[in-house]
């Protein structure tokens, strides 16, 4: 389906960098909301997700969750998930088996970076530990389950943040989950009514100090904290040396996943929920965590074409985000040995091809006044409506990759409206696939 994007943006092209001065936060909720967002993550509007573990070996999962494997084989004990195990593995296999086949054999960091600069995302989001408790580097704390000491024998974590340091202008984030579904310290606690604190302050919280001093990550992306209060998970300690005494205290940022009730209330970015599109302005930034493949953030293997969104898909969901005032991160899963599934590539090689073209349109624009114009195919009778722009004596309207093509327009009978005359281009000119974009100078 063609269609054009009909969300309007104001485009500011100077970068502010945020300056926090001397400023301390305490570690209140008041105190940590006042904290400014860092202005890179506004202006970026577009990230890269991958989840990536141990569950990447299975990469099956019933209702279609291949990251959440070990949970539907023996949290829920799904039959779909019994069944795949008793079907094709030995009796008595564990799911610590898989951990030596997550071998990563094809990891190459190098041709991860170039992708993910290519595809036109700002910035990069990997899983350091899903609810699984393995962590993609040597956590001191995680012997045996982690990257180094099992599986790959890598530093996954640390190689992905060189690679991309080095090669791309990309910021680098991690995944953390705050839980882990059967580590046994946690499991106490929760018997406890998370009256004890023994998995926070043995294994938690070090890992999260150790993995934001060693790898320097300006995004944390908290995750799994919905079983209990932050007061339990000591999220408002953490967040405070965060922002007062580690070193990315002045560039990071942080989502709203910190316990019971904070979806939505405190953090820095809001993801109330994954595939989040209020689908209106809110008084606080928001972002759309969301898949490539519409049903799982893991690899699945058994995936057919239909499961993945089109790229008409993904630029109509980016245009709506982005004109509401929210970032849009996609996500994809590779594999566990180490490769991105062809889909994938071409899913953020077409992405970064669209960018090229139609970036201003994106890249730290700030939201119109209205964002639910409507989104029509191109027009057989060759004249395009918005209903919403107030034209004025000086308007003009071009359509970004044809700058010097200036579209004659009408205005419609009523306050406000504008008819674009499209009949003078050919396909052949037109200078992107999937949508174009419309730049209207000159509106009230």
């Amino acid at each position: 389906m063609l269609f054009g994007l009909t969300s309007f943006f104001l485009v500011i092209n100077q970068f502010t960098s945020l300056h926090v001065g001397g400023i301390r936060y305490e570690p209140t909720w008041e105190s940590l909301d006042s904290r400014p967002n860092p202005a890179w993550y506004d202006e970026a509007k577009i990230g890269i997700f991958m989840h990536w573990g141990v569950y990447s070996v299975p990469s099956f999962g019933s209702s279609n969750l291949a990251e959440w494997f070990w949970w539907c084989w023996q949290g829920s004990k799904n039959k779909d998930c019994i069944d795949f195990m008793k079907n094709n593995y030995r009796p008595g296999f564990s799911y610590a088996d898989f951990a030596p086949m997550f071998k990563a054999e094809f990891f190459n960091p190098d041709e991860w970076a170039d992708l993910i600069a290519r595809s036109g995302a700002r910035y990069f989001l990997l899983t350091s530990k899903h609810h699984e408790g393995w962590t993609n580097w040597r956590s001191n704390i995680s012997w045996n389950w982690n990257s180094v000491d099992n599986g790959p024998h890598r530093d996954l974590v640390g190689e992905l943040a060189a690679s991309i340091r080095s090669r791309t202008n990309v910021t680098f984030g991690l995944y953390y989950s705050l839980f882990e579904w059967f580590h046994p310290m946690y499991l106490a606690d929760k018997a406890n009514h998370f009256e004890t604190q023994n998995y926070v302050n043995k294994i938690m919280l070090p890992q999260l100090y150790e993995v934001v001093t060693k790898y320097k990550p300006e995004y944390i992306w908290s995750d799994g904290e919905w079983e209990a209060k932050d007061t339990y998970w000591r999220s408002k300690e953490f967040l405070a040396w965060l922002y007062n005494d580690s070193p990315v205290k002045d560039t990071v940022l942080v989502n709203d996943r910190w316990g019971i009730g904070d979806r939505c209330k405190h953090g820095g970015s809001f993801t109330c929920d994954d595939r989040y599109n209020p689908g209106k302005l809110l008084g606080h930034k928001w972002e759309d965590a969301m898949t490539v493949d519409k049903n799982s953030w893991g690899y699945r293997r058994n995936t057919v074409l239909s499961d993945f969104l089109t790229m008409d898909d993904l630029t109509s969901i980016l245009a709506s985000v982005v004109s509401c005032g929210g970032n849009m991160v996609m996500n994809i899963g590779p594999t566990a040995d180490g490769r991105i599934d062809p889909i994938f590539q071409e899913r953020l090689t077409q992405m970064g091809d669209w960018l090229k073209v139609n970036g201003e349109a994106i890249y730290a624009s700030k939201p119109w006044r209205a964002q639910n114009d409507t989104k029509p195919d191109w027009p057989s009778s060759g004249v395009l409506n918005f209903t919403l722009p107030i034209p004025s004596s000086s308007t003009s309207v071009t359509m970004l990759g044809l700058p010097d093509v200036d579209l004659p327009w009408k205005a419609m009978p009523g306050k406000s409206g504008i008819m674009v005359m499209l009949s003078q281009l050919t396909l052949d000119e037109l200078p992107c696939k999937w949508a174009w974009v419309f730049k209207m100078t000159g509106v009230k």
